[in-house]
């Protein structure tokens, strides 16, 4: 609760700051923020801090970030802990693999974007883009088809941009295209979070990755860095999980395969401009048995 009120308080307080600080500083600022703020949806789409659903998802349908409704976030992360079959790109919707038939079909500039994407930079500079158009694309076909619940997602965050913009613009005199800017620039910063928190290899426990030490990103993150523990403990909440990866971090490792990095620093520097692995998903290798579960 007291990061709730910390991150929409700061928001605000940063708007009414703006006519002192200058529109340019308070949008740099916001970004920070803005990347808390999908750290606490994440954190409430897993059952924090009510145990009311309704209440949740009041607290986390505020679309201070634009580009994302929260029930759609909720519905597609949620779908990606519940997929027997994580990074396989028709089971898992947070996959960034294609799948090898429709890599034949696509044509030199979709393939271009797919290259670009393997790169961290590449991810942060056009992933935002590309995910947004493509769940825009997705929802649009699936409302017309009937979907109601998709429908009343976007109907809710909707409801609420035009209070954002409106807030932002009165209050805070920042333009909008300034304001969208420093929401784009928000999620390119979580695309240094998801770059690699899932490979393709075949048991599923070892698909998710540890950064050991987070730093500032893995508060910007809220300890979303070890990533593997929380897909094993998703109800566990966020300030909750460093103390617990220190007790088991041997078994941790060994579940996961060791796949693990010291810090974000050795992540940027290994893969700012090199591709991490192939676009398409190694569905041959997938089809060996999965380990078991503890």
């Amino acid at each position: 609760m007291a990061l709730a009120a910390g991150v929409y308080g700061t928001w605000f307080g940063l708007l009414t700051a703006a006519p002192w600080i200058g529109p340019a500083a308070a949008a740099l600022l916001l970004v920070p923020i803005l990347v808390l703020h999908s750290s606490l949806q994440h954190e409430i789409l897993h059952g924090h801090p009510f145990r009311d659903r309704r209440l949740n998802e009041l607290l986390g349908t505020p679309g201070l970030g634009l580009y994302l409704p929260y029930d759609r976030f909720a519905g597609t992360h949620l779908a990606h802990h519940d997929t027997p079959d994580l990074t396989e790109p028709l089971a898992d919707p947070e996959s960034y693999y294609v799948r090898p038939e429709d890599w034949q079909r696509y044509g030199p500039v979709r393939r271009g974007i797919l290259q670009v994407n393997r790169c961290l930079a590449g991810r942060m500079l056009i992933a935002p883009l590309f995910f947004t158009l493509g769940l825009v694309r997705n929802d649009l076909r699936a409302i017309v088809g009937g979907n109601r619940p998709i429908l009343r997602a976007w109907l809710l965050h909707l409801a609420t941009v035009p209070i954002v913009l409106i807030l932002v613009v009165q209050i805070g005199g920042i333009p909008l295209w300034l304001y969208a800017l420093a929401c784009y620039a928000a999620l390119s910063v979580l695309s240094i979070r998801t770059f690699l928190e899932h490979r393709a290899v075949g048991p599923i426990p070892e698909r998710s990755v540890i950064i050991e030490r987070g730093g500032v990103l893995g508060f910007l993150f809220l300890n979303n860095h070890l990533h593997a523990l929380h897909h094993a403990r998703p109800e566990v909440p966020w300030y909750r999980l460093p103390a617990l990866y220190r007790r088991e971090r041997e078994r941790i490792l060994r579940r996961n395969g060791g796949y693990a990095y010291p810090h974000y620093g050795a992540v940027i520097r290994q893969y700012l401009l090199a591709p991490k692995e192939p676009a398409v998903h190694p569905a041959a290798m997938l089809n060996r048995p999965s380990a078991p579960s503890p």
